[in-house]
């Protein structure tokens, strides 16, 4: 590039523009994350746990490979053909260790290589980063926040289906997040036309036994939309000391005994049918799938300048108050923004393979990458910062321009004088050298 001509504006005759800057890098930040995963032993953990069948003796071994991906994922590279164009980044090639990265083939064939073997190793791998932050800071209360969403597939690929709720063709995923810290525990990929609870009392025991055997001073909570109201996942938290609230689908039983917070309504508005009102209930109910009856809330509104009343139920078996139930459980809302997060700031629908084991294995790749930068979040970043999302973290701490000097002992990395996030860079900085070496 140095040797094509200057560039010259029209709009300014004194700007010129070339190719001569020397060794630049535009992604800086991700040395920070780099020194964070290092205290945490995030390298050595991959290196001894994460392995394909794969024979072959490989220039590109597979836990450089992994951690290439998760490296590009974080600072937004989400497409294979990306490791193309940043095959001699020098912030990359200095994170990794390597004199250039793998090519997109080699990735290509590399996801190829994966199967169930390597999904059970990213559930592990999961498990013990997990166990790794907790040692940092014990969790007291962990929230199982259960939920689905849509990945949407396009062409011929295994395991996709319309599903009728999101009207689309995809997958249909399952997902655990822990509601307060914002921590992915567990994702599974499924076939797009299966029901919102379809495995989920299979998908949540590796969980609760994980939880009951090494933590088990923390109290658990699960939370869930309709589409988990089945005796199974109730009879599995109430066996589990898992305290939990599930909304239930109204019906005809649920709405006759709710008849006395009707009543209590009726007599509520009876002077005032234009503004906003609300009650409160609760009874036992047994539906005919049930062993036994559980504990039933009931909050029935009035919207304002309407008639007709909305119901919400909520089965239970907490001993908290009808609205304090429904404060705890409007909150699950935060699982929305999680999901939306790993979908557009860390590309979960890249799953374009043929093969549904190898996206089921992609997905978890994309997982580690959420996960590793969760705890970067929410561990060391200034107090601040912590509810900004990846987009925003990429744009004001991952991006920044820095110019890469080369001498005989060391390579120095040179960030750019006017970037507005000095402070914050080194507040983050001090937090990570402040965290014990874990490996």
């Amino acid at each position: 590039m140095s040797s094509l001509s200057a560039l010259r504006l029209e709009s300014n005759r004194k700007i010129k523009i070339n190719f001569d800057g020397g060794d630049l890098s535009s992604d800086s930040g991700l040395l920070l994350i780099k020194e964070f995963a290092h205290k945490l032993g995030f390298h050595k953990l991959i290196k001894n746990m994460f392995k394909t069948k794969d024979k072959a003796t490989r220039f590109h071994k597979d836990d450089e490979n992994l951690s290439q991906m998760i490296y590009q994922i974080l600072a937004g590279y989400f497409n294979d053909n990306d490791a193309d164009e940043l095959s001699n980044e020098p912030v990359f090639k200095s994170i990794l260790d390597k004199e250039s990265l793998a090519s997109q083939p080699t990735l290509s064939r590399f996801f190829n290589r994966m199967d169930s073997d390597t999904l059970t190793q990213f559930n592990e791998i999961s498990k013990e980063l997990r166990k790794i932050a907790y040692m940092i800071k014990k969790p007291e209360m962990v929230l199982f926040d259960l939920d689905s969403t849509l990945l949407n597939t396009f062409g011929v690929q295994e395991g996709k289906g319309f599903n009728f709720h999101y009207s689309a063709n995809g997958y249909h995923p399952l997902l655990c997040y822990d509601g307060l810290t914002g921590d992915l525990l567990k994702a599974q990929l499924r076939d797009g036309t299966v029901y919102t609870s379809n495995g989920v009392v299979d998908f949540m025991q590796p969980l609760l036994d994980e939880y009951e055997i090494n933590y088990p001073d923390a109290s658990l909570y699960l939370r869930g939309d309709s589409g988990f109201a089945v005796p199974e996942l109730f009879k599995q938290c109430e066996t589990s000391s898992v305290s939990y609230v599930i909304r239930l689908k109204a019906n005809q039983n649920l709405y006759k005994l709710s008849h006395y917070a009707d009543t209590l309504l009726d007599e509520l508005t009876a002077q005032n049918k234009l503004d906003y009102a609300v009650v409160y209930d609760e009874f036992l109910y047994k539906a005919a799938s049930w062993e036994y009856p559980r504990r039933v809330v009931v909050k029935v509104e009035k919207p304002a300048n309407q008639f007709i009343y909305q119901h919400t139920f909520i089965v239970t078996n907490m001993s908290l108050s009808p609205t304090e139930l429904f404060a705890f459980y409007s909150n699950r809302g935060n699982m929305e923004n999680f999901i939306k997060e790993c979908k557009n700031g860390f590309d979960f629908c890249s799953t374009s393979s043929q093969s549904k084991i190898v996206n089921a294995n992609r997905l978890q790749l994309h997982v580690l990458a959420y996960n590793l930068f969760n705890l970067f979040r929410r561990l060391v970043l200034p107090k601040h910062m912590r509810k900004m999302q990846i987009n925003t973290i990429r744009l004001k701490l991952i991006k920044i321009a820095s110019k890469i000097i080369k001498s005989a002992r060391y390579l120095t990395f040179k960030l750019c004088s006017s970037c507005p996030y000095q402070k914050e860079f080194s507040e983050i900085f001090d937090n990570i050298m402040k965290i014990p070496k874990l490996e």
